[in-house]
């Protein structure tokens, strides 16, 4: 490990210099803390302390700014050679009242609880709190990865690299790219791949949406991508409406009256909109113990539809080994197995199983309460496979549907193989040959109002018989919240949201106020309900 801790130590003033220096375990140190008008104050991993009783001064401040670099945009600043980071508090004038000078450090051999996936070639995501050693894992993965690649390091406030025009050794062969502004790193992204042909770029803090589409732009042109955002969680990231892209981003559907009350739900059904930029998001819990999300494309759908993901766990002891716990499967929806009716004929339409007038009704396929259903776990094994003849329908929806609900089907190529058919409205309205072949024949046909992979799905429960026991409707109520939010920002003036209970209201209006939005209650209660407008 170096830090370089007396270049830092060099431009502070004497009566703080002094007793800092004979502070133990300095390696411990985090910050120092320096504001207008307060005692000196240093911040240690388990401990802080007061430096001195002298308060400081505007005359103190200024000393410590003229022996460090230029405050740029985002007003940091760094020491020349070093990996040390001061940041600047102003007042309305834009004068600096406080200084936050953080020690950086280059820790080498942390990189092994990760280095695995880095090796993959696939675009990992480092999602962690600030402090938990994110931008110290992206400098050994720079450092690894350049000695079999070309590597490029956009460098927005120099913490990577350190400050100055020759970049930190910490970085290997890597090269270095830096951020004139702030708001100008998605275009330093850009650049890089455009003008230096890099198979590896290193990206540290994405926080804004251009920098998503940046790296999205980036990951389509085959390059790999290491780089890191805030957040807890994989949940976090999908109701954040400016980083949702980062893990394929959210669409949202919206369902009839009558299809809403046969599926229980809110009106708001959420799907991912395309593949994760990401390949693989690693969850910084701390920094010897991670959570690794190996395909974030089906993390992510697992937790749209409500089922309870686990991912690997990885743990490094006292010792440096490193203890891996291998992901669990998702858990399932709770789905049950109705006891078969037989109908000679029957067809699906306008979100509505119909049967010929000699034919016992159906029962609702989604309700909690079905007498006849039996309270065991649906597995696929217990699933008899249904070969499947399709009239219009996309066939690659109706395998991701069949897949998401773990369902077995076949696709046949001819009706005479099939236990059920399933076309669309618009062509059974037209009465082609195998629509009629089929009712002649009285092989169960459904009939789909639109050609989606929501439909398909539901018409799927239908056919295989199943019941969805339970709605998560907070989670569903976070996703309809964020598919708001983005809208707003994206130049609607306000949108409403659904009627939800009053505690599921407040974590609306905290995630508006997280997006700089305003948000009013209106209506009274079961119908009251939240409203996003722009400021």
């Amino acid at each position: 490990m170096t830090s370089d801790l007396n270049a830092l130590m060099d431009v502070f003033p004497e009566f703080i210099r002094q007793p800092l220096a004979a502070q133990q375990n300095l390696d411990d140190l985090i910050e120092v803390v320096m504001d207008l008008g307060r005692r000196p104050k240093a911040y240690f991993t388990n401990r802080e302390i007061i430096l001195s009783d002298t308060v400081i001064t505007r005359a103190d401040i200024n000393e410590v700014v003229a022996h460090i670099g230029e405050f740029m945009g985002d007003n940091r600043a760094g020491i020349e050679r070093t990996l040390h980071r001061i940041s600047a508090i102003r007042n309305r004038r834009g004068d600096i009242i406080g200084l936050t000078c953080r020690v950086g450090r280059a820790i080498y051999g942390t990189i092994d609880i990760i280095e695995d996936l880095l090796k993959t070639g696939k675009s990992v995501l480092l999602l962690g709190r600030p402090g938990v050693g994110k931008t110290t894992l992206l400098r050994e993965a720079a450092r690894i990865l350049a000695e079999h690649k070309r590597v490029i390091v956009v460098d927005t406030s120099n913490e990577i690299a350190g400050d100055g025009d020759i970049p930190h050794p910490a970085i290997g062969k890597a090269r270095r790219m830096q951020v004139p502004k702030p708001e100008l790193q998605h275009e330093v992204m850009i650049e890089a791949v455009e003008n230096h042909t890099p198979e590896v770029i290193i990206i540290d803090e994405i926080g804004r949406l251009e920098e998503a589409e940046a790296a999205r732009t980036i990951a389509e042109r085959g390059v790999q991508l290491i780089g890191t955002a805030h957040g807890n969680t994989l949940d976090n990231l999908l109701v954040n409406p400016t980083l949702a892209d980062l893990v394929g981003g959210i669409d949202s559907v919206t369902l009839s009256d009558e299809e809403a009350r046969r599926r229980n739900t809110q009106k708001s059904v959420l799907e991912r909109r395309s593949p994760p930029t990401f390949d693989i998001l690693v969850e910084l819990q701390d920094r010897n113990q991670l959570a690794v999300h190996h395909d974030v494309a089906r993390a992510v759908d697992d937790l749209l539809r409500g089922r309870l993901i686990q991912p690997e766990i990885r743990i490094r002891d006292e010792s440096g080994k490193v203890t891996i716990e291998p992901a669990k499967s998702a858990s399932k929806p709770h789905l049950v197995k109705k006891q078969r009716q037989d109908f000679p004929q029957e067809s699906f339409a306008n979100g509505k199983r119909h049967a010929t007038p000699t034919e016992q009704t159906a029962a609702n396929p989604f309700s909690t309460e079905n007498p006849a259903a039996e309270d065991t776990e649906a597995d696929d094994e217990k699933l008899s496979r249904k070969r499947i003849f399709v009239y219009g329908v996309n066939h690659n929806r109706l395998r991701q549907a069949a897949n998401a609900l773990r369902v077995p089907i076949e696709i046949v190529p001819h009706l005479s193989q099939a236990d059920v058919a399933i076309t669309l409205k618009s062509h059974y309205r037209k009465r082609p040959q195998p629509i009629i072949e089929a009712e002649e024949k009285r092989i169960p046909l459904y009939i789909l109002r639109a050609n989606t992979q929501h439909q398909i799905e539901k018409c799927l429960i239908d056919v295989f018989q199943l019941t969805l026991a339970d709605t998560d409707t907070l989670s569903i109520a976070i996703r309809e919240t964020q598919e708001a939010i983005k809208r707003v920002l994206r130049g609607e003036n306000s949108i409403e949201l659904s009627p939800q209970e009053a505690f599921i209201r407040r974590k609306q209006h905290e995630m508006a106020r997280q997006s700089n939005l305003i948000s009013q209650s209106r209506g009274k209660d079961p119908r009251r309900r939240v409203k996003i407008f722009r400021q």
